[in-house]
């Protein structure tokens, strides 16, 4: 009971260190805005330049949206893969559906400069690979979660290496600079009709991912264990593995490839509200968005040029989970 409360308040300051860090990524950017200009552009109240209302409506508050799904998706993503793998170390990248949709993405800028084509492949390719994986771990109509790894490795080795083999044929004047910027994440091209077609999609599969929590404590067991407690394990596999993928293809699709953001903030919701995944998914939604909306904030204003997301992803996260590694030794009971 004790625990419950303590996890309701947190949730509580969550939520609020959530809607302040929005708030100053509105406010903060290489053109910086006071608090009053930002709810007058938001909400039309008085006179204020036109400028400012662009800044606000058409620039920052499109990937601040963008940021903040697509931070949450990517937490739960790593922190529902870890639970169904019983392994703390696991993210995305197990089931190769972040080479895939990679490999998609890298082939769309080759073969056209429309980002309709771009995202469209990034999401086609992702949900190939993921089939692909899931195909490969089948034996006599099973999947064991050793299959399932090994399976994700090989695909994502076979699309890294077509992603390799995309950028040595492409131009080195254009088309190479914008694959590798691509493939290390952006959130800069995002706009409201982006976010009209990416978040609704996101927050529907975080959902999925939300209704199943309860029962992701048992996937840790053995499969007969949780089977015997009345859990249908392939199907709630199957069930993760389709929302996961979903999550990872549209973020992949419209942001690029964004690392340690699945890896490091479960490890840090965990040392906050526990193991339990009925408090660990929502502290997971609400920290990944905090991480991300940060990361891509100070992205587009720390320098005059905007970085990509997965160098600052991995320069702030690889530290924060190294020490979480040193606390708590990489286990899930330290």
């Amino acid at each position: 009971m004790v625990t419950n409360r303590r996890n309701k308040l947190i949730f509580i300051l969550l939520s609020g260190i959530l809607l302040m860090t929005l708030l100053g990524a509105l406010c903060i950017g290489r053109y910086n805005l006071s608090v009053s200009e930002v709810f007058q552009s938001l909400f039309g109240i008085g006179e204020v330049a036109e400028t400012k209302q662009v800044v606000v409506l058409n620039v920052r508050l499109p990937r601040i949206i963008m940021a903040t799904a697509v931070g949450a998706g990517l937490a739960s993503v790593g922190v529902c893969l870890q639970a169904m793998f019983a392994n703390p170390l696991v993210s995305s990248h197990i089931l190769g559906v972040s080479y895939s949709s990679g490999f998609g993405a890298a082939l769309g800028i080759l073969l056209s400069s429309n980002y309709i084509v771009i995202q469209g492949s990034a999401l086609i390719f992702g949900f190939i690979g993921m089939a692909m994986t899931y195909l490969m771990s089948q034996k006599g109509g099973r999947t064991s979660t050793i299959r399932l790894v090994l399976s994700g490795t090989i695909v994502g080795a076979v699309f890294e290496a077509l992603t390799s083999f995309i950028k040595y044929i492409a131009d080195p004047e254009e088309k190479l600079p914008a694959i590798t910027y691509w493939l290390m994440g952006s959130l800069s091209g995002s706009s409201m009709g982006d976010v009209l077609k990416a978040v609704p999609v996101i927050v529907i599969a975080i959902l999925v991912l939300w209704m199943v929590r309860w029962k992701l404590n048992v996937l840790s067991l053995r499969e007969d264990e949780a089977a015997s407690l009345g859990v249908n394990v392939k199907g709630l596999r199957i069930l993760v593995i389709v929302a996961t993928t979903v999550i990872v293809a549209i973020s992949v699709s419209f942001c690029g490839v964004i690392s340690f953001v699945g890896l490091a903030v479960p490890h840090l919701a965990r040392m906050i509200v526990g193991h339990d995944h009925k408090d660990l998914v929502p502290a997971c939604v609400l920290m990944g968005g905090i991480f991300l909306v940060i990361i891509d904030t100070t992205a587009r204003s720390l320098t005059a040029s905007e970085i990509p997301l997965s160098i600052l992803t991995a320069l702030i996260g690889a530290p924060i989970f190294a020490l979480l590694l040193y606390k708590t030794g990489g286990g899930w009971n330290d």
